[in-house]
């Protein structure tokens, strides 16, 4: 990951021009504990999946922001937490075996690092609760934590409510001591000042704060962001498949950058606030260019090309925007790595067809067309194209000698419907 950035406002300042600030216990107090020096401050990962998604990417700059600006990041992976689970409003949670939760424990930390540094003045520290919490002993927990915590305010937290109908194991119930315990745990460690976390994690944040002023009467600091959403307010992060994972195994860096691509005009400014580290002024002037001309897709390029360095690298950023050019007749298609073309023909829908199959049938086959006369409508039309060249003739077959790497046909029809065939 870049680590460059230059810092050129209080970071709090440049939070707030963000928007980044949905939540926050005592903003003033916060300031002040920053212009104090070095703040330690802490966000938790749970590993309840082996990767983390773009849900948790805004946690990871976050703290790189503040790191950047001389705070020392303490990065949290829940060894105890992921075994149990943040309650959910849709019902009782999967827990997973101990191995499974150890495992994903090491991927998810390995997968975080690269957005910090951990070496120098501030640098960041790797922690997991499941040190402390392994061998606590259930009666300990409960006079030293459980008595800090009414059961009328626990009753009171939305998921708990939404869930006491349909029914909600003591397990998750008792969540929030344990990643309060987790704050507790830190200030007392490492004098930790500062907790973060995504909108939804309020309650378990302010929380925190709260047992840290019970127990020890010590006044610590909680921030949480907003959520990213859509233009009508619906959840922002998933595609048809599912999550957008950070691991590329899991999501390639092609579908990741065709992911940001699809951002919505409305959106696309404040996804370049919240996700990158650019300008608030260079992003305010990018979108107002956009939203003069939203066919050119400026903003939406550039969301792609900045997100996807961050997670990938600039290389893989660079291959993806190739990619994308390429395949819609904007760039050299022989010019892309074996990799890189099929994952793009992958995310595009690619289908297996026997070599020499027709042109109409592989039109067919790849979904670009309903039916075969569709499909010759489209060759005789002048709308079809294999590897960005246009084909007019409706007998024409798909071989090998055009075959990119040997294997691959790229298969368009029109100028925005797009995909492919792999020979075989």
């Amino acid at each position: 990951m870049r680590k460059d950035f230059p810092v050129t406002q209080h970071v709090l300042d440049d939070l707030l021009a963000r928007g980044l600030i949905a939540q926050s216990t005592d903003l003033d107090a916060l300031r002040a504990d920053l212009d104090r020096g070095s703040l330690v401050y802490y966000t938790g990962f749970d590993p309840t999946a082996p990767s983390l998604h773009i849900g948790h990417l805004m946690q990871l700059l976050m703290m790189r922001r503040l790191q950047l600006a001389g705070h020392q990041p303490l990065l949290l992976v829940g060894g105890a937490t992921g075994l149990i689970g943040d309650p959910k409003q849709s019902g009782e949670r999967q827990m997973n075996t101990k191995d499974v939760v150890s495992g994903w424990v090491d991927s998810i930390a390995a997968q975080a690092a690269p957005f910090l540094d951990f070496e120098g003045r501030n640098a960041a520290r790797l922690v997991n609760n499941l040190d402390w919490t392994g061998e606590l002993n259930v009666v300990d927990f409960l006079r030293d934590v459980g008595k800090h915590f009414p059961v009328n305010r626990m009753l009171a937290r939305d998921v708990v409510a939404s869930r006491l109908e349909s029914g909600i194991s003591y397990t998750e119930f008792s969540y929030v001591l344990l990643q309060s315990m987790d704050y507790l745990e830190l200030a007392r460690r490492y004098d930790c000042r500062l907790q973060m976390g995504g909108g939804d994690q309020w309650g378990n944040v302010s929380a925190g704060v709260e047992l840290v002023r019970r127990a020890d009467g010590d006044r610590v600091n909680g921030l949480v962001t907003p959520l990213i959403t859509k233009a009508d307010g619906t959840k922002f992060g998933k595609t048809e498949g599912g999550a957008v994972w950070l691991d590329p195994e899991l999501t390639s860096p092609y579908a990741f950058y065709q992911f940001w691509i699809n951002a919505e005009d409305a959106k696309v400014g404040e996804y370049l606030k919240l996700l990158t580290f650019l300008d608030v002024e260079e992003i305010d002037e990018v979108d107002a260019e956009h939203q003069e001309r939203p066919g050119l897709r400026t903003a939406q390029r550039l969301l792609a090309r900045e997100v996807t360095s961050l997670v990938h690298g600039r290389a893989e950023a660079e291959a993806a925007e190739l990619a994308s050019g390429a395949l819609f007749g904007r760039g050299e298609l022989a010019e892309l790595p074996e990799p890189t073309l099929a994952a793009a023909l992958t995310e595009a829908g690619a289908v297996e067809v026997p070599r020499g199959t027709s042109l109409v049938d592989a039109l067919v086959s790849s979904g670009l067309v309903d039916s075969k006369s569709a499909a010759r409508r489209a060759v005789v039309e002048g709308g079809a194209y294999v590897n960005n060249d246009r084909v007019a003739d409706p007998e024409a077959t798909v071989e090998t000698d055009a075959a990119l790497h040997g294997q691959w046909i790229v298969l368009r029809k029109g100028k925005r419907s797009v995909s492919g065939v792999r020979l075989v």
